[in-house]
């Protein structure tokens, strides 16, 4: 998401890099060895995909080492009547889109960004396998559907013999945990992945509360997510702050690190906006919680609506 054309005229995340920006902070994630990346066809109407194909190419990264997922959901084309969604229609259409951007001949994960409530489920899970059985997918997954939605998805895919849902790619982070309620036991239960999205809460948990950015200020997404819950997500923030000021570590670090002590975490979609970024959160592999802290940190937390939309 932190790739693409910037500019609120090529999409909702304007504060996205170029081509030459991303190229920095890409070098600098393969340097640490991550080997998994994450985009969507909707982020900056497929410029992220065109960026993220180009950079693995340029790099002359491995194929077989590397993870790259893509997402299909949201409309590529406004108003028109097949231009977003989860019909078969558009899932087959999506993901030759999709790997044309990239250049790729395959993805390793394909994940509907959200539920498409106007297709039957049964459409969903057919269409999907038919991507991993043409060889245009290896797994699929699911992002931000309540828990009974991506059991009973995966119940039909059962039931048909079809390829059914290997990860689960929710929002999580120390201000937002209404997933630890049945999403995360689910995944547990079923061993499922989760790779959650916004660790850090679109950077609220790695800066002092009414910080500004070159992101935030003209963040305008954000802000439908999470400007709901103010009051108490400050409390959170506030308590962090404190928290990685005593532990000598950034906020950025410590709410990752927190995430790290979750066995059920497999690994977490974390937006760079410069190479100092990478260096951050890779260090913050290192930092070990205990319990105390731990408790400290999640102490604050209330609970958040679970909308099905976030």
């Amino acid at each position: 998401m932190s790739f693409g054309r910037p500019g609120k005229e090529n999409g909702v995340f304007p504060w996205a890099k170029d081509l030459d920006e991303a190229r920095e902070i890409f070098r600098r994630a393969v340097d640490a060895g991550i080997n998994y990346f994450d985009t969507a066809n909707v982020y900056q109407m497929g410029s992220s995909e065109e960026i993220t194909g180009k950079l693995i190419r340029e790099f002359g990264l491995d194929r077989d080492e590397i993870v790259v997922a893509t997402k299909v959901h949201f409309p590529m084309r406004e108003g028109r009547p097949n231009g977003g969604g989860s019909s078969r229609k558009n899932i087959l259409a999506e993901i030759d889109h999709s790997l044309r951007r990239l250049g790729l001949d395959y993805v390793d994960l394909y994940q509907i960004h959200r539920l498409d409530h106007e297709t039957p489920m049964e459409e969903i899970m057919e269409a999907l396998h038919d991507v991993v059985k043409a060889g245009k997918a290896r797994y699929i997954s699911a992002s931000v559907v309540f828990a009974w939605e991506f059991e009973r998805l995966n119940q039909i895919a059962e039931r048909n013999g079809w390829t059914k849902f290997v990860s689960m790619q929710n929002q999580y982070n120390l201000i937002y945990r209404e997933e630890e309620r049945e999403m995360i036991p689910l995944c547990q239960d079923r061993k499922i992945a989760v790779v959650p999205w916004s660790p850090l809460a679109g950077g609220r948990t790695a800066h002092p509360w009414g910080s500004k950015t070159s992101r935030n200020s003209i963040d305008e997404v954000s802000p439908m997510v999470w400007g709901g819950t103010e009051e108490a997500d400050r409390k959170v923030v506030d308590n962090l702050e404190q928290i990685a000021r005593e532990q000598g570590h950034s906020m950025a670090q410590i709410s990752l690190a927190w995430m790290f002590s979750k066995p059920y975490i497999t690994a977490p979609i974390v937006g760079f906006t410069s190479p100092s970024h990478v260096d951050e959160v890779v260090a913050a592999l290192d930092i070990r919680l205990d319990e105390e802290t731990i408790r400290r940190l999640e102490a604050p937390q209330v609970p958040h609506v679970k909308t099905g939309l976030f």
